[in-house]
């Protein structure tokens, strides 16, 4: 459907273009005019009409004039059109009448002959580039054939001193055939129906016959109004086509295909009263987003990363120079149409070009957006892995996914600012009292969310103090967690148990840093008090060079396990002291490994741990002694069972 919306404004084009071309006057009849002009008695007699014009002429209300005129000249128009119809048989007869006569005139043979000779010469040229060369489906393999036609048939033509009406003549169908053979090509290499593929050669056809013919009618001798009437008859041809394939062609309700043909009908008349700007709006509106569409898949077919900045300023370059030339196509049909109703009201001209620049901003805007954004997301893509860098790499990627993310995010909002009043300025709207308005504002709400301006200040010299990054952990107050993402105002920690705290900026206060550059992880174990301290530092030691040979856990180390010394004399045995030096958000991994390890080596030595003894003495021989430390003991286990009831 959106191939055939876009061939029939194809159709229109054509049409319009023809339309709107002026007939100029042989340059005999030019200097006659001038001289008669000249002449002081012509001049004299058309002095005097003009007295009596303007008083015969009765005074025509201003607010009614513009749109008066406008009537009785479309009026006029469709008047003349009408009553040319009938003389079309009879121009078209003579027109090919003079062609055949001149070429006759010079020893030519007619123009058809001669037009099907110079087809059948470049068709044998492409016949013999087919058979000498290999078959290619694609694009560029259907291209080049019709690049060899024409080339066969533009050195033949401009090789022969044609007579001037069939050099006309052949140059105008010549053209429009061979740009019949590129559509078909390009259309061969769509994907499409068979059925829509020959509507859409027939509809084009039509528009290339229509051109041409209507080219080649002035230089024949047909009247500017017969040449209108045969663009309005193919036109007319053109719209039936156009509504045959919305019915039959495209899957649709019957209600939705009865309101594209109503607007195709609409667009129609619009394009009969000679409004040319609200008609192309209307082709835009109906086939832009489909062609834009198509030129983005067909621009990111030459890239392999869409992703990447080449693949954006591809893809979106590539829609941007086709809103231009639609821009720009409506600024060259609106200046070639200085009698409609809409240019004789400056406001609306000003309006008119107005929106055309604004529609150029938005594009420029839109384009500069996503680069920067493409970069950034790509960037933050980058940057995830850091497993591999140094810790100076490593900390700054981290650094780039903290600060890129609010960066995106006033760069958006400063180029959609910044879009926005541009184009009220271009409008006409002026802008210095809304700026002013905006900063007067501002500091209203400034005052009337302090604490929100607090958080977003906050924030800033939390960033430019570095204090934490995207992935760290950290604690504030009663809030820690890893760091998960920033907004303007708020930072989002997701705690080690899972819960998500969102705190603002203000609500921080002193942060505590405990993902940054290394950890020093100490830890105690109690020994038995006949333990040999100086073993126990060896073991340790050779606990330590064997963690950090340790694949897995040897390149989280930075210093190695050591035993400090003695730390102090416990109730049951000697406490020892022992540190290690990791990397961040891994001390407690590597401290368990280490338990498991000093566990199974002292234990191998002969170092036991300390644990709860009685020690009992005295000299009572029979046992009393025991008896009663025994004793003793139950009634302990008993108030310790006890205890927890109380």
């Amino acid at each position: 459907m959106k191939w055939l919306l876009s061939f029939t404004a194809a159709f229109f084009f054509a049409l319009s273009a023809l339309a709107q071309a002026q007939p100029a006057a042989p340059q005999q009849k030019i200097d006659e005019l001038v001289r008669l002009l000249q002449d002081p008695e012509v001049k004299a007699w058309l002095d005097s009409r003009k007295q009596e014009s303007g008083a015969a002429t009765p005074a025509t209300p201003a607010g009614n004039s513009t749109l008066a005129n406008w009537e009785a000249g479309a009026r006029a128009r469709v008047h003349a059109i009408l009553s040319a119809i009938p003389a079309i048989p009879a121009e078209v007869t003579a027109a090919a009448t003079r062609a055949r006569s001149e070429a006759a005139s010079r020893g030519y043979a007619p123009v058809f002959l001669i037009f099907g000779g110079l087809v059948a010469f470049g068709l044998a040229a492409e016949a013999i580039y087919r058979r000498f060369s290999a078959r290619r489906d694609a694009l560029l393999g259907r291209l080049i054939p019709v690049g060899i036609f024409a080339g066969a048939m533009g050195i033949v033509f401009f090789a022969v001193e044609w007579p001037p009406l069939a050099r006309v003549t052949l140059l105008a169908y010549l053209s429009a055939f061979i740009l019949f053979r590129l559509v078909a090509a390009l259309l061969s290499a769509a994907a499409m129906g068979a059925s829509l593929r020959r509507r859409l050669l027939i509809l084009f056809g039509l528009v290339c016959f229509a051109g041409a013919t209507a080219a080649v009618s002035e230089p024949l001798g047909v009247s500017p109004d017969v040449i209108k009437a045969i663009t309005y008859c193919f036109s007319v041809l053109g719209l039936l086509l156009a509504i045959e394939a919305v019915w039959s062609v495209w899957e649709g309700s019957r209600a939705r295909k009865a309101a594209i043909a109503a607007f195709l009908v609409v667009l129609w008349l619009v394009w009969c009263l000679n409004m040319r700007g609200l008609f192309w709006i209307g082709i835009y509106a109906l086939v832009l987003p489909g062609i834009l569409n198509a030129v983005g898949r067909f621009a990111l077919s030459f890239t392999s990363d869409p992703g990447s900045l080449r693949g954006i300023l591809i893809a979106r370059g590539a829609r941007a120079a086709v809103i231009a030339l639609a821009v720009g196509w409506l600024a060259l049909v609106w200046q070639l149409n200085p009698d409609t109703l809409g240019q004789r009201d400056p406001m609306i001209v000003a309006l008119f070009y107005g929106g055309l620049k604004s529609v150029l901003i938005l594009v420029v805007a839109d384009l500069l957006w996503q680069a920067a954004r493409g970069w950034i997301d790509r960037t933050l893509r980058i940057s995830t892995s850091t497993t591999s860098l140094a810790p100076a790499d490593a900390a700054r990627r981290a650094r780039f996914r903290t600060l890129l993310p609010i960066f995106r995010n006033a760069l958006a909002v400063a180029v959609a600012v910044m879009a926005g009043l541009i184009v009220l300025a271009q409008l006409g709207v002026q802008i210095g009292p809304l700026i002013a308005g905006a900063g007067i504002f501002g500091v209203a709400i400034g005052f009337g969310s302090q604490t929100l301006v607090k958080d977003v200040i906050n924030g800033v010299f939390y960033m430019l103090d570095d204090a934490f990054r995207v992935g760290e952990y950290i604690q504030a107050k009663d809030y820690k967690g890893t760091v998960e993402s920033f907004s303007l105002r708020s930072v989002r920690l997701r705690h080690h148990r899972g819960p998500v705290f969102t705190v603002p900026f203000s609500e921080l206060g002193a942060v505590e840093n405990m993902s940054r550059d290394w950890v020093i992880d100490k830890f105690r174990i109690t020994v038995g008090f006949d333990t040999d301290i100086d073993k126990a530092r060896k073991l340790t030691k050779k606990i330590g060079a064997e963690l950090i040979e340790d694949p897995e856990l040897g390149q989280h180390f930075i210093e190695p396990l050591k035993m400090k010394g003695v730390e102090q004399f416990g109730d049951y045995g000697i406490v020892l002291s022992f540190a290690m030096t990791t990397v961040p958000g891994m001390q407690t991994y590597i401290r368990r490994k280490a338990y498991a390890r000093i566990r199974e080596v002292f234990l191998a030595n002969g170092i036991a741990f300390a644990q709860p003894t009685v020690q009992v003495g005295g000299d009572d021989k029979g046992g009393g002694a025991a008896a009663a430390a025994a004793q003793a003991i139950r009634a302990q286990q008993a108030a310790n069972t006890a205890a927890p009831a109380k």
